[in-house]
């Protein structure tokens, strides 16, 4: 079993009591391992880099075919694991239900700028920042830091340093495009997209997200928001519940991986590279606000 796989079992078993299937006879057959969580209904797919897809139309098969049989995969990349190592169990904790929750009523939402934005993703999200006209985040102030439980996983453990040292801690950040206007059967909608959203590591905002989006709705009164989920880890099942409606699965994406194993990008997905990934897509969402 490959090292990653290891690591990964390690890390879950560190946090889950739960038992985990290898590999289940009943599932479509992947060269790669499956770690199979039952009382989750969750399957973690451990892509090693060896041996190389052909082409990323093979996670999005396996994402349909799991999703009829109710269970969530995540397509865990070997590069991923080793480059977002702490940022990946993060994720994971939260799959877990092992995340610390604050409740986002605690908190103060509020625009930052753009270098405590990208620090903030660089530390807490799996892909790069990107460039964003609305930059928001949520902090809690120091009179609520009793509600953190500090032994609940190893990121809240290595909080205490910054704890004492802050009179607020940033929770969560949301970002988002400039306007853009588009016409739909006729009629102008003044649209923008939400371009990232994350928590701190180890931490859950109960209402965060939805804290951050009616702020920079209040504010800019968008016809409508746009925004993506990356299929290799979400169904989009959190934008649903906030109204936004499913609009279409994009295409899978390519990249190479550079000595440092960074992805690069490919925009000829067909030039076949010694070290090869793709992704399974994205999920676009849209949240329609304007009366029709």
């Amino acid at each position: 079993m490959k090292r990653f796989i290891i690591e990964i079992e390690t890390f879950l078993h560190q946090y889950s009591h739960t038992s985990f299937l290898y590999n289940f006879d009943a599932f479509l057959p992947s060269p790669f391992t499956y770690i199979y969580l039952p009382e989750k209904q969750i399957v973690i797919h451990c892509v090693a880099l060896d041996p190389p897809v052909a082409n990323g139309e093979f996670f999005q098969e396996l994402n349909r075919a799991f999703a009829e049989r109710n269970l969530r995969i995540i397509h865990l990349w070997e590069d991923v694991w080793h480059t977002k190592q702490a940022i990946v169990q993060s994720r994971l904790l939260s799959v877990l239900g092992k995340s610390a929750t604050v409740p986002a009523r605690l908190t103060q939402s509020r625009r930052i700028d753009k270098p405590t934005l990208d620090a903030f993703l660089v530390e807490n999200h799996l892909q790069m920042p990107t460039g964003a006209r609305f930059k928001y985040g949520l902090y809690l102030p120091e009179r609520y830091f009793r509600v953190i439980d500090r032994e609940k996983n190893n990121f809240t453990m290595s909080l205490a340093e910054t704890l004492q040292q802050n009179t607020e801690v940033l929770m969560a950040v949301a970002s988002f495009s400039n306007a853009k206007t588009f016409v739909r059967e006729g009629v102008s909608y003044r649209s923008f997209e939400l371009i990232r959203f994350a928590n701190l590591k180890g931490f859950t905002v109960v209402g965060g997200f939805d804290k951050l989006l009616k702020t920079f709705i209040k504010e800019q009164n968008p016809d409508d928001i746009m925004t993506y989920a990356d299929a290799d880890w979400s169904d989009g099942a959190s934008y649903e519940k906030l109204g936004f409606e499913r609009i279409e699965l994009t295409a899978p994406q390519s990249f190479s991986l550079d000595d440092q194993w960074q992805r690069v990008w490919q925009k000829q997905p067909h030039e076949v590279h010694e070290k090869q990934v793709w992704n399974s897509g994205s999920w676009k969402y849209l949240l329609k606000l304007k009366q029709e």
